[in-house]
């Protein structure tokens, strides 16, 4: 019987995916298990099931001799050491597609939240500092027809264009590509900030997007612009991003995703302008169950001996693992 772990507890019950298999987590209603308490089980473990909080590294590889598929909750895999990984011959997948119209839906909250200051808006309500309608009350940024900058035209890149279409907004692009029949335009990346009144971030954390938008690049930024990122954290230099809301060269920010999560820096929390939210991008019912679903999926196929169609290091498992 293989034994299954997982960091946290997962929507649905996914248990019942690998019959024949013991399961090994938090139950409902329990936090996700910190690092040493899941290390700690790894020894005994065939599959794990982690979060993109869970650092997976070298070291945790090394302590799991028996592990033989990594499936991350998430799309994204930075946390995750794939080469050391597939020096072990261990298979990692992640969980594309089922999450991006929950993100892309969620990115345009985002963007219409900073851009029609709704979060000060929220706050000056429930404060019961709200006096009544007045003509330069939070007055905010149009959004129609305005022009959007896309960082990373991926999967959710793409649906968040699709989305901009119904606000007439002309869509420019660096990194990736378009759908075909698009009329969004591949540009530099400085012509990007240059021309754009709305900046959104979906690339995926490389080393070379770390700290991509830095404060040279938000100075770049249109003055009044607005930054929105549902990507990761440290492709934005936060310390800049705060420079650029004091000092008013930006509009506003939408966050989803912070430098050093769940801790988020008391400049950002103090910023009016920036609407921050708790990495919500794939918080939906439906997003979140089938991302352990497909985990799930992930996990049965390997031990079954078969290869999962979301392997991301079939490659390198190919150069130098034995999977």
């Amino acid at each position: 019987m293989a034994r299954v772990l997982a960091t946290t507890h997962l929507p649905g019950d996914p248990a019942r995916l690998v019959p024949g298999h013991e399961w090994l987590g938090p139950a409902a209603g329990e936090a996700p298990w910190p690092r040493a308490r899941w290390l700690g089980a790894l020894a005994s473990a065939d599959a794990l099931v982690c979060l993109l909080s869970d650092r997976v590294d070298a070291e945790a590889l090394a302590a799991a001799p028996r592990l033989k598929v990594v499936a991350n909750y998430a799309v994204g895999h930075d946390n995750i050491d794939l080469d050391a990984a597939s020096a072990r011959g261990v298979a990692v997948a992640n969980t594309p597609d089922v999450l991006v119209e929950a993100t892309a839906d969620f990115t345009f909250a985002l963007l219409l939240a900073a851009a029609r200051r709704l979060g000060e808006g929220e706050r000056l309500v429930r404060a019961g500092q709200w006096r009544g309608w007045a003509p330069d009350l939070l007055l905010g940024a149009d959004v129609a027809g305005r022009t959007l900058g896309v960082i990373g035209l991926g999967r959710i890149g793409r649906a968040v264009a699709r989305r901009a279409a119904g606000f007439a907004m002309p869509v420019v692009y660096h990194r990736g590509a378009a759908a075909p029949g698009s009329a969004a335009r591949a540009v530099e990346l400085d012509e990007l900030l240059a021309t754009s009144d709305v900046v959104t971030v979906h690339c995926p954390l490389t080393p070379a997007t770390r700290g991509l938008l830095d404060a040279r690049a938000l100075a770049a930024m249109r003055p009044g612009a607005i930054l929105v990122t549902t990507a990761r954290g440290p492709i934005v230099d936060e310390v800049a991003l705060c420079d650029a809301l004091e000092r008013g060269h930006l509009g506003g920010a939408g966050l989803d995703v912070f430098d050093d999560e769940p801790r988020v820096s008391a400049r950002l929390l103090a910023a009016p302008r920036a609407v921050l939210a708790p990495h919500l991008g794939s918080a939906t019912t439906t997003a979140r169950t089938r991302m352990a679903e497909l985990c799930i999926t992930a996990v049965r196929d390997v031990l079954a001996g078969r290869r999962p169609p979301n392997l991301v290091n079939a490659e390198r498992l190919a150069a130098g693992g034995r999977g």
